[in-house]
């Protein structure tokens, strides 16, 4: 049902392009910058803990709040089913004309390429969260289950999101009605009562993890000072960014900073987008991601997944804002909400192009997709190594949410600019094009009109 109007293109190497996966691929490559902006502008702890930490005038406020709701994690969502997209589609590509142990290696070379880049992004760049080098590793993952049916590949990939709804909310569950029960106690012994035994073990079960939750927050406030101490133009320096940057990378992958023990996310990460992969891929064997089923369809996964995704949001996000200790158990849900909201963003899309208005509205986004490598890294070169480091316009701390908002939103529309200009001339961005001259063995014409057919300079 998409629009054809939005034209088809091939990259240098022969490979098509889906518009309207162009469309939502830029999308999401503009969107994620509002989530990342404040880890940029901003300490990447603080994200972590309270958002107070950024600012919280009403203005702010009410940004903080729009972002949470409508687009936090939908972009990275987003990208992440369209690389199991784009998996399907490579891997058949390559399938026609090699066998399976070739198709194998040839996707696993493509990725591991996508990995060094990402390195490059977090050590040269120095932005810590970079997601090229996860999504290059998760790849390797959902590879592995590629030739499985729809079905089997959304059964795999909600199995394996869904355990934190499992996991976490168990344990969310579990201590509130504790912390719950050691409100009842605790009355019971203001009037004199005696405690049975079972009653004080429970006292005292709450009294730790109150003790433990005031050590991490006492920690994460010392690493959230550390960061702005070393981050800052008035404190820091070209050094203390890039050790910030490079330690805060380290303990994401589980390596003490120095401060308190590490997160180990990065397997979290990992497996988010490798689950996630595999969901995009189902839904492109459907035909539902690339446009291809009804508008009726669409209005329906539009209503079903904004009603989940939006309505669980609303309550989390509300309940949020209210600071109360613990983690509440909404929070439990955040996956099933952000793959029900991404899914209603991917039904808004697509009925747009369903329409001429809708269709030219979204056009100049197919020339994001296109370029969204060097999109994300130009969002870094210009947030970090102009906007926020310790030198050039040194605006680290200085922003709260309705600015940082206000500022990624003008960094896209100079993006997405940009990035129509460019391949007005262009046949393929620069980051692109390093990329696929590596994979491919030979350098890639990068002037449209051009053709260069030699191999990359050993």
């Amino acid at each position: 049902m998409t629009d054809t109007s939005l034209g088809r293109a091939t990259e240098p190497d022969g490979a098509p392009r889906i518009a309207s996966l162009d469309v939502l691929r830029g999308l999401a490559i503009l969107g994620i910058l509002f989530m990342n902006i404040n880890d940029m502008g901003g300490s990447l702890f603080a994200s972590f803990g309270d958002p107070r930490h950024f600012g919280w005038s009403q203005p702010d406020q009410v940004a903080w709040w729009l972002r949470e709701v409508l687009a936090d994690g939908t972009a990275r969502c987003l990208l992440e089913m369209l690389f199991g997209v784009g998996m399907v589609i490579l891997t058949d590509r390559f399938a026609t004309s090699a066998e399976r142990w070739a198709v194998m290696r040839r996707y696993y070379v493509r990725n591991i390429v996508l990995f060094a880049f990402g390195l490059i992004h977090i050590f040269i760049l120095l932005w810590p969260g970079d997601i090229l080098h996860t999504y290059g590793i998760a790849a390797l993952v959902a590879f592995l289950f590629r030739k499985r049916s729809a079905q089997a590949l959304l059964g795999i990939g909600l199995s394996m999101a869904l355990l934190q709804l499992i996991g976490g909310g168990i344990g969310v569950a579990f201590m509130q009605h504790q912390r719950a029960e050691a409100a009842r106690i605790e009355a019971k012994a203001a009037t004199g009562a005696a405690l049975t035994p079972d009653e004080r073990k429970t006292l005292a079960s709450v009294e730790k993890q109150r003790a433990a939750s005031a050590q991490a927050k006492a920690v994460e406030n010392a690493r959230v000072a550390r960061e702005d101490r070393w981050r800052s133009a008035s404190t820091g320096s070209f050094a203390t960014w890039a050790h910030s940057a490079w330690s805060s990378m380290f303990f994401l992958w589980g390596v003490s900073d120095g401060i308190g023990d590490a997160m180990f996310l990065e397997w979290v990460f990992v497996w988010e987008a490798a689950a996630t992969m595999l969901i995009g891929a189902a839904l492109y064997k459907w035909g539902v991601i690339q446009g291809s089923r009804s508008r009726r369809f669409y209005v329906a996964a539009l209503v079903a997944g904004y009603a989940i995704g939006l309505g669980g949001r609303i309550v989390a996000t509300n309940a949020g804002m209210q600071f109360l200790p613990g983690p509440q158990l909404i929070g439990a849900f955040g996956e099933v909400t952000r793959l029900a909201t991404t899914l209603g963003h991917v039904a808004l899309v697509h009925l747009l192009l369903s329409s001429a208005g809708g269709a030219r509205l979204l056009r100049p986004f197919v020339a994001a997709g296109r370029t969204a490598l060097s999109i994300y890294v130009a969002q870094t070169i210009v947030c970090l190594w102009i906007l926020y480091p310790p030198f050039a316009l040194g605006l680290y701390g200085t922003q709260g949410w309705a600015s940082l908002m206000l500022s990624a939103l003008a960094i896209d529309a100079v993006l997405l600019w940009g990035a129509n200009v460019y391949l007005r001339h262009y046949a393929i961005a620069p980051v692109e094009w390093a990329w696929r001259s590596i994979i491919g063995g030979r350098l890639l014409p990068i002037v449209r009109g051009t053709r260069i057919d030699r191999p990359v300079a050993a």
